[in-house]
């Protein structure tokens, strides 16, 4: 499973690691069945996961997206038409920190867009758009939106009322919850701000932390905290809405509390404050609370997954919130133990985490530390409350798992597929990789078992070894492993007749020509594993890149079209045309070509990672 770079950079942390990666790929445990062996997610950026149907273009997909401990920014494609699953590499080379998963939009041409950005360390977002409808493997070139301040947690939507723009919120001006309009995208894929930015709330605390959805139609919803939980105690938690026909603000009963445009509405936890805006608060319990998820039922009214945490910090109690049209009716479903990652006296207020079910809002799945047969692990739990908001049953999703499973998270629209939920499972050290720590070498994993599926493989070996002469059929894949000139890092890395697959020495971005076109790569050859050496936090610094020693590059040729996988991950799907397929020798100039692997047909994403 391991390639021979990781396996080097393994070397560089703690031995205790290693147990993180040992479970076979789509293999069933009691954690449930592995979307990817790397990657995890901080639960303020959404959503995460999504799932889009169109049946008149045939599509019926799930979109899954992570970061992992390399600095690799990925998504998982699920297609339940063809029963295919591939795993694209969306960025390269980021700041290998779990804030900064990417979050999804399906535009209204259904082509999906992703948004991502650094955790508070640069002024901008970024984000790629497919260029077929619905195809992640199509991501067009990474383009930038710039901002006057730093970014953290996008959560993009477009709403019935108004479908011809993007409404994104952010963690942005002065570190509060912010709302911008943006263009949906021109011609070259430009968006743009409509608008300036609006911070929405001042609150007395420096951080508030909010979760939004829409109702789709013209509401977006936010439920956030005063501050940040380590900081603030008592630490609120509030609900308003934003009225995107007006920028207006407003409580849950409907009443107006500002125009966004006009300025901030300030909150804080005075009693004062609550007398005269009591339906803003939903929760105000003199203890440190946190927010995990809002949805909204049935009947459109909110419903709010939320953590109070003790003063030491040590003890969280899980709770459901409701708006019964009068009161916040609040219960209690669990103790989620204290934090749940191996780091002592970091992040106390790191619960295993929580989720609602979108479309069953009296089911909420909580990570809850069980004793079982390997001890005291964070396990899958469902908690089925009545339409009075008492729990009336509870069943087992995870069970004597080796390792935590935490963070669970419902995919959007996703109510008539078997994958619904996901969840991380696996050692925790920290947010961020550093010297000190070695972040979030974590799995992804969920509760379909279309992943684990072991399809009997279609491989059709024409040739192995060290070298090959002679007609390629029509179509074709080629797997390589090449050890690359890292002090030489530039020039042809495979040679495929007239087909060339170089790296740029300046940019260091992969390039595939044939008969004088050129196509380059989004992503640098490279990762961001320099990050094992250097001091934590977020200071705005791009460390330096990480040149990949062993390369697992596979070419697959379909009807004038080339997909190539850099690891095992796909990321260049491009239309060369006919290729010249007669005399073909492959070969690696500039490097040196370990092995060569020629099969006559082409091989899925799933037949390419088990070469691996």
């Amino acid at each position: 499973m391991l390639t021979k770079l990781y396996m080097k950079r393994i070397l560089l942390l703690p031995l205790l690691l290693l147990s993180s990666f040992v479970f076979p790929l789509f293999a069933q445990i009691s954690s449930g069945y592995e979307v990817s062996p790397e990657g995890a997610w901080c639960w303020f950026a959404d959503p995460r996961a999504i799932h889009h149907e169109n049946s008149k273009k045939k599509i019926r997909k799930t979109y899954i997206g992570y970061i992992d401990v390399h600095g690799n920014i990925k998504a998982m494609q699920y297609d339940f038409v063809k029963n295919e699953q591939v795993e694209v590499l969306v960025r390269s080379w980021f700041q290998p920190d779990d804030h900064n998963n990417p979050t999804f939009l399906v535009l209204p041409d259904d082509r999906v867009m992703i948004f991502y950005s650094r955790h508070t360390d640069e002024a901008c977002f970024y984000y790629r758009i497919s260029q077929k409808p619905g195809d992640i493997t199509t991501l067009g070139e990474e383009k930038r939106l710039e901002t006057d301040h730093n970014t953290t947690y996008p959560s993009p939507f477009i709403l019935a009322d108004d479908p011809d723009h993007i409404y994104l919120c952010w963690r942005g001006l002065k570190w509060h919850p912010t709302i911008a309009k943006l263009s949906l995208p021109g011609e070259r894929d430009e968006v743009r701000f409509v608008d300036k930015p609006y911070q929405i709330v001042q609150s007395t605390g420096s951080r508030p932390y909010a979760k939004y959805m829409s109702n789709g139609k013209d509401k977006i919803y936010m439920v956030y905290t005063t501050g940040h939980p380590d900081n603030e105690n008592p630490n609120f938690l509030y609900f308003n809405y934003v009225d995107v026909n007006t920028m207006t603000l407003h409580d849950v009963g409907g009443r107006e509390l500002s125009a966004i445009e006009e300025g901030v509405f300030r909150v804080n936890t005075t009693k004062e404050y609550v007398q005269r805006f009591p339906a803003t608060v939903v929760d105000n319990p003199q203890l440190r609370d946190w927010v995990w998820q809002v949805a909204m039922d049935k009947d459109g009214a909110p419903v709010i997954a939320f953590v109070r945490i003790s003063e030491d910090k040590k003890s969280h109690d899980y709770y459901y919130g409701k708006w019964t049209g009068a009161t916040w009716q609040k219960t209690f479903l669990a103790n989620g133990g204290g934090h749940f990652h191996q780091t002592e006296n970091l992040e106390m207020c790191y619960s295993g985490g929580m989720a609602i079910d979108p479309d069953n809002v009296n089911q909420v799945y909580c990570s809850v530390p069980v004793e079982g047969k390997h001890g005291r692990v964070y396990e899958i739990i469902k908690y089925t409350l009545d339409d009075a908001g008492q729990v009336v049953s509870t069943d087992t999703i995870t069970h004597n798992s080796v390792k935590n499973n935490v963070r669970p998270y419902m995919i959007q629209g996703s109510n008539r597929t078997p994958l619904r939920l996901m969840w991380m499972h696996g050692d925790y050290y920290d947010w961020i990789v550093s010297k000190s720590r070695p972040g979030y070498p974590t799995a992804i994993h969920a509760d379909f078992s279309g992943f684990k599926e072991d399809k009997q493989p279609r491989r059709r070996l024409l040739s192995e070894g060290t070298q090959f002469s002679g007609k390629l059929p029509n179509k074709f894949t080629i797997h390589t492993k090449i050890q690359l000139d890292t002090a030489n890092y530039k020039g042809t890395v495979l040679k495929i007749g007239e087909l060339i697959y170089a790296v740029n020495a300046e940019t260091l971005q992969p390039e595939l020509s044939y008969v004088g076109k050129k196509y380059i790569s989004g992503n640098k050859l490279a990762t961001a594993d320099s990050w094992l050496r250097a001091d934590r936090g977020t200071n705005g610094r791009w460390y330096a890149l990480e040149k990949l020693i062993y390369l697992e590059l596979t070419l697959v040729y379909d009807r004038g079209t080339c997909s190539i996988y850099i690891n095992g991950l796909l990321d260049q799907h491009v239309a060369i045309g006919k290729l010249d397929r007669a005399g073909v020798v492959i070969s690696s100039p500039n490097h040196d070509l370990h092995e060569i692997a020629v099969y006559e047909n082409v091989l899925n994403w799933q037949e390419i990672t088990a070469l691996r």
